[in-house]
């Protein structure tokens, strides 16, 4: 990130740019911050704009090869386009002899690193990677937000906001919006107001779900997962959420007992390292071996779907049903 921001303050560009991870906010604003840097916001002669993957490598070539009209330079910006996951031959080879008045900006959200086009771009030009952000500058991020807006806001109710919100900038940044315009006439951001207006995510539902599993509260239990119908979450997808969360214990719980920290589980485990410590508790109420037994019935329970056995809805609640009675 700090090389694109070196880039653009020198103006001293590549000839093209992949920028790709799971961040997706970070990744729009950079990707924001080098279409207006490259290009002026209404030329529309010298920028051109390709999303999705039926994009056409020869039509991009073509236009590479045009010299811009007026300007300094052509920019060809690239979304999701999944030339970095299949083979593109055509658009690798250009890579190479890229037109000087030409720039390639391609946004992807996963990239094969050992494909023909990775390397093609990362020896042509610049490669960056958005992974989510840790707690450290997650924290120095939204405080910096609540700066602007004239806003304050304790540690433990930044600590609730987070966990409510988990890891993903563009949903904290729309659950901040939401704070801003409830807390209008105030100061100071309180626990009542982020339990009134921020909603937990589904992942924080799964985890809440198998706090009441654990504890053998059934009925609690069930609910939560009629409430993610509700809200027409798939059962399967509920499946894989629960299965992730059984499996995230199981690490968690494992690499407590060898002695790590938690800025190591967290890594490990791919949590953000504020979530270690409740990840923590909730695997204490499982033994290992309930939790290997837990995983393993989830992959069961995909397989009876998969052949028919039982439909999704049904197998997913025979599933909390099983894993929560007493």
């Amino acid at each position: 990130m700090k090389s694109i921001d070196e880039d653009i303050k020198s103006g001293s560009f590549q000839s093209v740019y992949l920028l790709y991870g799971e961040e997706s906010y970070l990744k729009r604003q950079y990707g924001q911050k080098l279409r207006q840097a490259l290009v002026k916001s209404d030329d529309t002669m010298n920028a051109s704009y390709y999303e999705g993957k039926n994009v056409n490598p020869g039509e991009m070539i073509d236009l590479a090869e045009t010299l811009p009209f007026f300007a300094e330079r052509r920019l060809i910006f690239v979304e999701n386009s999944g030339v970095f996951k299949a083979s593109c031959e055509e658009l690798a080879d250009y890579m190479k002899h890229i037109a000087k008045t030409t720039c390639f900006v391609f946004v992807e959200d996963e990239v094969d690193k050992r494909s023909k086009m990775y390397k093609a771009v990362r020896n042509a030009g610049r490669v960056v990677e958005f992974p989510r952000q840790g707690q450290e500058i997650l924290t120095r991020w939204i405080l910096s937000r609540l700066k602007r807006e004239n806003k304050k806001i304790t540690q433990p109710v930044l600590q609730l906001f987070l966990e409510k919100t988990g890891d993903d900038m563009e949903y904290i940044d729309r659950e901040l919006e939401k704070l801003f315009c409830y807390t209008l006439e105030r100061e100071v951001i309180s626990e009542e107001d982020v339990e009134a207006v921020c909603v937990g995510q589904t992942t924080g539902k799964i985890f809440e779900m198998v706090d009441k599993i654990a504890e053998k509260k059934q009925k609690q239990a069930l609910e939560l997962y009629y409430d993610l119908l509700a809200l027409k979450e798939p059962p399967m997808r509920i499946l894989f959420l629960i299965a992730r969360q059984f499996q995230i214990l199981l690490q968690v719980k494992d690499l407590k007992r060898q002695g790590y920290d938690n800025k190591f589980i967290a890594s490990k485990a791919k949590i953000p390292e504020f979530a270690v410590r409740k990840n923590a508790a909730q695997a204490g109420r499982f033994k290992t071996d309930q939790l290997k037994e837990a995983v393993a019935d989830c992959v069961q329970t995909e397989e009876d779907v998969k052949t028919g056995i039982l439909n999704d809805r049904m197998a997913v609640e025979l599933l909390i049903v099983r894993y929560s009675g007493k």
